[in-house]
């Protein structure tokens, strides 16, 4: 952590960020951290990344003025970090069962 940390305090006063409002870069971040659908199996139950997420949504709820939202997502990924949670199964799963069996009539 303390590399991003440094990592931030490094850009250029006239950085391209500048052109962005806060809740834009919070957007982009939350876009960014968010598990896309093909990599839905592979990080579903990596914590650290359900964790950033979380939080990042947090943040964009925090932004746009609702801390009812915001606490509600921090507090899912301290669930991710404290191991009071884990990951739900995949939602895919079970569509297709009905699709299984072919009815003959």
């Amino acid at each position: 952590m303390s590399d991003i940390m440094s990592q931030s305090t490094q850009l250029p006063k006239d950085s391209q960020l500048n052109e962005f409002s806060t809740l834009e870069l919070a957007q982009a971040l939350m876009e960014k951290l968010s598990i896309s659908p093909n990599d839905w199996h592979r990080l579903k139950s990596n914590r650290n990344v359900r964790a950033s997420e979380q939080a990042a949504a947090a943040l964009v709820f925090l932004l746009k003025d609702e801390p009812q939202e915001a606490l509600l997502r921090l507090q899912q990924a301290t669930g991710w970090l404290d191991r009071s949670i884990s990951a739900p199964p995949c939602p895919t799963h079970g569509e297709n069962k009905s699709n299984q069996f072919i009815a003959f009539g």
